[in-house]
This record gives structure tokens, C-alpha cells and sequence, in this order.
């Protein structure tokens, strides 16, 4: 069963918290939701992210309605936490501090991504929701080198691994917190989703780090890439994978990697290049060494992700969310297709011409 053969089933009155409504995966869930006529209350620390989410529904195209619904709970305080939860049946948390630079402290980023995930979790037991499906990354997976590089649900990155950045170390304890919660309270089920780098789509122009990369790419700010492979996958198939493992009975207890396939930037480049030919002058045509990446890495800290993989080409498997959800990704060239299309519709990239695409 295809992303698009998937339509929610359960009850009309049955409510939905979406929390980091205003991110990336977080807009987009509630297009998905309200798209198809149920109902979603997202959680936001104030009235600037209530806008970021309108601005998100109204470029996707999707009047709320009276199906939307706002309230205030940071994941930071305790504060509303309880009342975001009154009357909700299910829980997409979402929510997780992604700093723009590095932070000087790692405990800016892994303090409120841990503490916010027990906050959300504890407060949903505490309303009786029976499950929470939260939202991890392959970060908390495959950080930590295997030797043939392949990685499934088993596999665990060790927050101590050598050059792990601070936020890729928020996403392994917060997950592990989790889990260790619910293990040792019971009284609420869990089911997380460990995205690779999500792109596809963007609603606003506010670019993801993944999306960013598109963004640079496009604009002929890198004149080089690192080499880099990493996992791919669509925002609308993590959405989609989310919302499987809210409404399947066997996602209980389970982690489900969500990854279309493994790509480059240096591919990313030619598959612009192909279908985006006003762009190909911008688009870089050298892939630094894993040599190069280790030296520019000492001073450039965007680069550190790269230095950590080692240039080697992960092998992550998708074969759990298929057999079990039915999930069934986007090929990795339509999502980068898509993503870049979003930008230029936007006006977040402008390219010689009209910009369209090859056929």
C-alpha cells in the first residue's frame, strides 16, 4: 500500500496533539490531518508559532476550518502540558530543539529535548491517552560506525561516539529517556520514528538544516561538497510512517527507521543538475576527499557530520515500516525534485529563466 492509498481511519470526534506544529514535520502533519477532515489541536510556545502554522496551512492550500486548534506548552515548564492534553486521543510529539548553530553547552539541546519528551509522555499517561508516537532520528541509530555499515532498529548510537555533534547526542538520550519511562512507569504505550535527513516539500520559507542544503546548492553557495552519503527520505512519507505507528496495533513498543535510500550531496548536485538545467553553472562538480573533510572539519562545524560518517555509504534498512506499516517511500530523485520545486515556488531560490524543470 503506497503513501497515497493510506487514509486515516478513527473516529471524527477522536482529537490529535501535534507538538513543533510549526516545524517541518510538524506543519505537515497537520496538512495531512486537516486535509483529511479530523481534528488537531498543536502545541506551540506562543502566538508566533500559531502563525508559522496558518502560514504553512494556507500555502499548502488547506483551510482549518474549526478543525485547528492552539495551546501553549513549551518544553521547558510543566506549564499547560496537562491542559494540551485534555481531551486528546492521540499524540504526535514532534517537538525537539534543533539550534541553528552549535550550541555553546550541549545541555542547551539535550536538557529540553529529554526533559520535553518525559514532560509530554508523563502528561499523556496522565490523561489516559493510551500511546505516544515520537518523533527520534536516525542520529540515535547510526552514529555509532558498524563495521558493515548496515543499520536496522537494533542498532543504538552511543552518545560518547568521538565528534558526536550536541544534537545528535539530544536525539539518543531523549529517545532513550523514553523509552526507560515507559518501561518503568508503564500505563502508556510507545512508538518512535527515526527519520534519515528529511526533505520534500517546503511550505515556508524558513528551511530545515536538510532543506537548507537544497537551498545552498541552488543559490551556488557551494562551490564543493564534502563527501558525505546519508539516508534520504520525503517529509510526506515521515508524516505518513507517523501516522501508521499511531493507529496500528502492532507499532507498540517498536522503533521504525524512515529512510527512502542513501544519497550524496555530490548526487543531490547531479540530480538537480538533470532536471534543474538554469541551475547546473551554480551546482558544484567536487566532492572533497574524507581526508578534506577531516581538516576543514577542525574549524568548520557543519562539517563535523561528515568527518563523524567518514565518507563511508550507510546501508539503512527500511524493511520494518514496510512489512509491519505498509509503508512504501517516494523515490529519493522525486523528493529532491520536489524540494527544490518548493523553494523556487516560494521565491526562497530564483533561477535564470522560469526555473521549471526537465521533464
Amino acid at each position: 500500500m503506497s503513501t497515497e492509498d493510506f487514509t486515516l481511519s478513527f473516529p471524527e470526534d477522536e482529537k490529535v496533539l501535534v507538538t513543533g506544529g510549526s516545524g517541518f514535520v510538524g506543519s505537515h502533519t497537520a496538512v495531512r490531518l486537516l486535509r483529511e477532515g479530523h481534528r488537531v489541536r498543536v502545541a506551540v510556545r506562543g502566538p508566533a508559532q500559531e502563525a508559522q502554522v496558518l502560514a504553512a496551512l494556507q500555502q499548502a492550500g488547506v483551510d482549518p476550518a474549526d478543525l485547528l486548534e492552539f495551546a501553549a506548552a513549551d518544553l521547558s515548564a510543566d506549564d499547560g502540558w496537562a491542559q494540551a492534553m485534555d481531551g486528546i486521543a492521540h499524540v504526535l510529539h514532534h517537538a525537539s530543539p534543533f539550534p541553528p548553530t552549535p550550541p555553546e553547552t550541549e545541555d542547551e539541546v539535550v536538557l529540553p529535548a529529554r526533559d520535553g519528551a518525559l514532560r509530554v509522555i508523563a502528561a499523556a499517561r496522565s490523561a489516559g491517552i493510551p500511546r505516544v508516537v515520537m518523533t527520534s532520528s536516525f542520529a540515535a541509530v547510526g552514529y555509532t560506525l558498524t563495521p558493515d555499515d548496515h543499520y536496522t532498529e537494533a542498532n543504538w548510537t552511543d552518545p560518547d561516539t568521538p565528534g558526536l555533534p550536541a544534537y545528535h547526542k539530544s536525539k539518543v538520550l531523549a529517545e532513550a529517556a523514553a523509552w526507560d519511562y515507559v518501561r518503568t512507569n508503564g500505563g502508556i504505550e510507545l512508538a518512535v520514528v527515526n527519520p534519515t535527513g528529511i526533505f520534500g516539500p517546503q511550505l515556508v520559507d524558513r528551511p530545515s538544516g536538510s532543506i537548507g542544503l537544497i537551498k545552498a546548492l541552488m543559490a551556488g553557495e557551494m562551490s564543493v561538497v564534502p563527501v558525505w552519503n546519508f539516508g534520504v527520505v520525503d517529509v510526506r512519507d515521515v508524516v505518513d510512517l507517523h501516522l501508521r505507528a499511531m493507529l496500528h496495533p502492532k507499532a507498540a513498543g517498536e522503533r521504525f527507521l524512515a529512510n527512502s535510500g542513501s544519497s550524496s550531496l555530490f548526487i543531490i548536485a547531479n540530480i538537480l543538475r538533470e532536471h534543474f538545467p538554469a541551475a547546473a553553472d551554480r551546482l558544484p562538480a567536487v566532492e572533497l576527499t574524507i581526508e578534506q573533510v577531516r581538516e576543514a572539519a577542525k574549524t568548520e562545524p557543519a562539517l563535523r557530520d561528515a568527518a563523524v560518517l567518514e565518507g563511508r555509504i550507510p546501508d539503512i534498512s527500511n524493511e520494518k515500516a514496510r512489512s509491519v506499516l505498509g509503508w512504501e517511500p517516494l523515490d529519493v530523485s522525486d523528493t529532491i525534485v520536489a524540494t527544490a520545486e518548493s523553494l523556487i515556488q516560494l521565491g526562497a531560490v530564483t533561477l535564470p529563466g522560469n526555473g521549471s524543470p526537465t521533464s
